[in-house]
């Protein structure tokens, strides 16, 4: 009933949004006369803001059409490399004539990125993605509204978002021989048992993972989320912000978490520096600062533009991660895709190094919460885990903006491309044992000597070999050290020969 209470009134409100838009333009067209009066500019400046905190707001674009590196402009082409039910796996395609550019970007990292299914699209991960196509194959998690989704597409649970990101490492794993894994905010913990349940049944896990402000134990440092979700019982959540989708839409029918409420939840959170935020807006249109204004412009844009969350896996979510922590106290089961259920044991990740990434201000996720992970991951040797915590960072300043790009980045760069030289010593090494083990029993055969000893050696020692690869002593303590600025929303391989060996050069193309 709230749903198309709310719906009602927007579509009655929709006309004085309208006019307020078009009264701000036409008030503040410099070629008439009166826009230079100073009343007739507050008047404009009034029907803007009015324009601005009423309309609609749309899913925003990512809009990234190129990236420089160095003096070379790089053409980036956006595309669908995988369209499920409830989730699109983004690709950004690399585009160059320049061979040197060209032979650079072929030889680099390929990065699943998993945006948060929290309230906003992954377009909010817009600065992340962009710094990281300068050094990696990009690809990303694009989570759809679910009132766009029709019934007759099926429910989508928690298990359902496990389940698609082991498909995307899959996918990947399949055209690069492996990937890097980097997960923000609230995919944390999914991503996490994704890669723990891989690591279970044996299967080959990402190089690296590296997880960014999520709540993996809510227990540490509680904010005002955790507080929330930690005190209503699970009967309030399923009682007061569980709506049906109204008649307008494809997803009718289906029960949400909608968007527009999630939205009053994030201004609440902090709701002096939303309305100061506002004002500040008003005086830049009166000054005609017009960099800030636009800068005001592109924030809200972002943060205004909020999606439906399917009930099931919105209320899973609160039951698993805020109420009962499941994935800590070691009794979370998945149910996989053939419908069996599997106990997520982090400890089972041994070949994957883990990194994880805190913010010194994040209000969303506490301190130690994300770095708890590093604890669970009982498999992964020391030297293979990280921890790095921005300096001066909230929750939105760990991947975008300044301290992101100065801070956090280059940590996490330098991570990834630790973990993406221990494969390629790997394959080199594993190439190398096997071409001796195909050339020994030739040369042998020749002078007909009994060669068993030797085989045994050469055959023997590509799996010692790669258990030795990578216990290079890591800077742990370094990371942090390095900081230089003062730095906010809530991946390392299972590298068997045979499994590294399939990573050749690929030929070179006009793309990457």
């Amino acid at each position: 009933m709230l749903y198309q209470v709310y719906e009602t009134q927007r579509t009655l409100m929709e006309p004085f949004v309208d006019f307020a838009q078009a009264a701000a333009k036409m008030y503040g067209n410099s070629a008439l006369p009166m826009a230079q009066n100073p009343f007739v500019q507050r008047v404009a400046a009034g029907y803007d803001l009015i324009y601005r905190l009423g309309k609609d707001y749309e899913k925003p674009v990512f809009g990234i059409q190129t990236i420089v590196d160095g003096e070379i402009e790089i053409a980036i082409h956006e595309r669908i490399e995988l369209d499920k039910p409830f989730c699109e796996l983004r690709r950004f395609k690399r585009f160059s004539d320049d061979t040197e550019t060209l032979a650079k970007l072929k030889d680099q990292p390929a990065v699943l990125i998993v945006a948060p299914l929290s309230g906003h699209y992954a377009t909010l991960l817009r600065d992340t993605v962009k710094t990281m196509l300068k050094d990696h194959k990009v690809y990303i998690t694009d989570w759809k509204n679910a009132r766009l989704i029709p019934l007759s597409d099926g429910e989508f649970h928690l298990d359902d978002y496990v389940n698609y990101i082991q498909e995307f490492i899959r996918h990947l794993q399949g055209k690069y021989g492996n990937c890097h894994v980097i997960s923000v905010c609230q995919p944390t913990v999914p991503v996490f048992a994704a890669i723990s349940l891989m690591a279970t049944r044996g299967e080959t896990t990402p190089l690296s993972m590296t997880m960014m402000g999520g709540p993996i134990d809510a227990r540490k440092s509680p904010t005002s989320v955790n507080n929330l979700a930690e005190k209503k019982p699970f009967s309030w959540f399923e009682n007061n912000v569980i709506y049906k989708v109204p008649s307008n839409f494809p997803g009718v029918g289906r029960r949400v978490y909608p968007g527009f409420l999630q939205h009053t939840g994030f201004v609440a959170m902090n709701p002096d520096r939303h309305a100061t935020s506002h004002f500040d807006y008003f005086k830049d249109l009166l000054k005609g600062d017009d960099a800030s204004a636009e800068a005001h412009r592109k924030f809200y844009d972002e943060y205004n533009a909020v999606l439906d969350m399917d009930a099931d896996y919105y209320l899973e979510t609160i039951d698993v991660v805020f109420q009962k922590y499941k994935l800590v106290n070691g009794t979370w089961d998945v149910k996989s895709t053939s419908g069996q259920l599997e106990r997520v044991k982090p400890g089972d990740i041994k070949t994957t190094r883990v990194m994880t990434v805190e913010g010194e201000l994040d209000d969303i996720s506490g301190s130690g919460q994300t770095q708890a992970a590093l604890e669970m991951c009982t498999g992964v040797p020391a030297a293979h885990k990280r921890h790095f915590e921005a300096i001066g960072a909230g929750h939105y300043g760990i991947f975008s903006g300044k301290r992101w790009r100065e801070a956090v980045y280059p940590a996490v760069k330098a991570f990834i491309l630790e973990s993406d030289k221990s494969l390629k010593i790997v394959s080199n090494m594993s190439v190398a044992h096997e071409i001796q083990a195909q050339a020994a029993p030739k040369k042998l055969a020749s002078v007909n000597l009994v060669a068993k000893p030797a085989t045994k050696a050469v055959t023997s020692k590509p799996g010692k070999a790669v258990t030795k690869v990578g216990v290079k002593a890591g800077a742990g303590a370094g990371a942090r050290a390095g900081v230089g600025a003062r730095a906010g929303i809530r991946a390392a391989a299972k590298a068997t020969p045979k499994a590294v060996a399939k990573r050749t050069p690929a030929k070179a193309t006009l793309s990457r």
